[in-house]
């Protein structure tokens, strides 16, 4: 019986999530801020618009099995476009990390849309070599939160919720370590998978008790509900890389027919 597998599902409403902020708001200064470099140009929403229909349509695509390959190509697609339009900032301002991460960040999304994109793929060869790219380019993305976290210390203090004990510096120092162990763990494959979920958790952590109650305090600020959208697609995508190794362990565990044989031939050979 196939184990059933949630991160695509995850990574699909975020997207849905994405092209519903950006169709109720049609802003560059929400969730696509990057796209600002275009400039103030007049027809702006245009581009808003194709990207917010891009994005419901891969987030509806991806949740059924026969639709979901080409639902994670678009979405990974249009997520690429916009982790491309980070650039300019990095590079005009080379000193700063902000633009670098908001790269990885975004990038961190593509990686799931592949993973899921090589999943769904009939070719053995081409799913192998797309989905283990995939997986060293979101563990790279790993490495970049950590870098995000230190250089923005502060922020990531002000960030956690002053009421979860002990206290706000503790939580801010802890997820940080977490990301490069994360890093460390999917780079070698040791607990790569225990990483991987525990990776997924703390990410929804940061959705449940970071960006979640945002849009309640301030239901008017687009960006609480694009955050949301965002770490959402994040979480998603870090699902999605636990689901790619848990069922590729799966796949080389042994049947329990085959396991049979290779206790009765133990037992013959010990006897």
């Amino acid at each position: 019986m196939r184990k059933l597998y949630l991160g695509r599902h995850v990574y699909g409403i975020a997207a849905i999530g994405f092209g519903i902020i950006s169709f109720t708001w049609h802003d560059l200064a929400g969730p696509w801020q990057q796209a600002q470099v275009f400039g103030n140009t007049s027809h702006h929403e245009i581009f808003v618009y194709i990207a917010a229909a891009a994005e419901l349509l891969g987030g509806l695509a991806i949740q059924w099995r026969k639709t979901a390959r080409a639902g994670a190509m678009l979405l990974a697609t249009i997520f690429f476009v916009f982790a491309l339009l980070w650039i300019p900032q990095a590079i005009a301002a080379p000193r700063v990390y902000d633009g670098y991460g908001n790269f990885f960040e975004q990038f961190s999304i593509v990686s799931g849309g592949l993973i899921t994109c090589a999943l769904f793929n009939e070719n053995p060869k081409r799913t192998a070599w797309l989905a283990g790219l995939a997986y060293y380019f979101f563990a790279t993305c790993v490495t970049s939160f950590m870098l995000v976290h230190l250089f923005s210390f502060s922020a990531v203090v002000s960030f956690t919720p002053k009421w979860i004990p002990p206290s706000q510096k503790f939580w801010a120092v802890v997820t940080t370590l977490a990301f490069p162990l994360a890093a460390i763990a999917l780079f070698t494959g040791r607990a790569a998978l225990l990483a991987s979920r525990l990776l997924t958790a703390m990410i929804v952590g940061f959705g449940l008790f970071v960006w979640l109650p945002r849009p309640f305090a301030d239901p008017h600020q687009l960006f609480n509900w694009g955050g949301n959208a965002q770490n959402l697609a994040i979480a998603g995508a870090a699902w999605i890389l636990a689901d790619y190794i848990a069922e590729k362990r799966a796949a080389r565990a042994p049947s329990p027919a085959t396991a049979s044989v290779g206790r009765t031939f133990v037992s013959a050979m010990i006897d």
